[in-house]
């Protein structure tokens, strides 16, 4: 959509997951609530949608003779890593864990409060691998079935104080 059309960053995710109006086959619903979530890379951008989603909503609610009470959640920052402490991270990690076992990953569209610190200092934010094929942990977070191979603890562990000790 023409509103949503970002020249600096084309990564954004605007859903709505929830959708609520008690009607029937035959009954057209009095009120009905829809929540939703709105991420992207850039603060002001989403500062420029909030306002955008709220012009559009105030539009439709003239047009439709309807009344639209809209509450933004700004939720959590974008999450920035810096990169030049990225960069030793990775070097670091590849020399503890193995070149192999340290991969670069896209960028994701998740919410993350650790992106309140990078705000405040420079940070590395990194995933540690907590799964195992050979052992059957292979399901994803934020699912029912979701486990860790504990020996990743251990991994963890020791990647921290070797990170604390090389990055200091």
């Amino acid at each position: 959509d023409q509103h949503f059309n970002n020249k600096k960053n084309s990564s954004i995710v605007f859903a709505i997951g929830f959708i609520e109006a008690i009607g029937s086959t035959n009954v057209i619903p009095n009120n009905a609530s829809l929540k939703g979530t709105l991420r992207v890379l850039d603060e002001e951008y989403r500062l420029r949608l909030h306002k955008e989603i709220l012009d559009i909503s105030n539009n439709i609610s003239k047009k439709y003779n309807l009344k639209v009470d809209f509450d933004i959640r700004k939720g959590f920052p974008c999450l920035v890593n810096n990169e030049k402490l990225t960069s030793n991270a990775v070097k670091y990690a590849r020399e503890y864990l193995g070149y192999d076992n340290v991969v670069d990953l896209p960028v994701r569209m998740t919410a993350e409060d650790f992106a309140y610190y990078t705000q405040l200092v420079p940070s590395c934010f990194y995933r540690l691998g907590t799964g195992n094929k050979k052992e059957g942990i292979v399901h994803g977070l934020h699912t029912s079935q979701f486990n860790i191979d504990e020996r990743s603890l251990e991994t963890g562990m020791g990647l921290m104080a070797y990170l604390a000790i090389n990055l200091s």
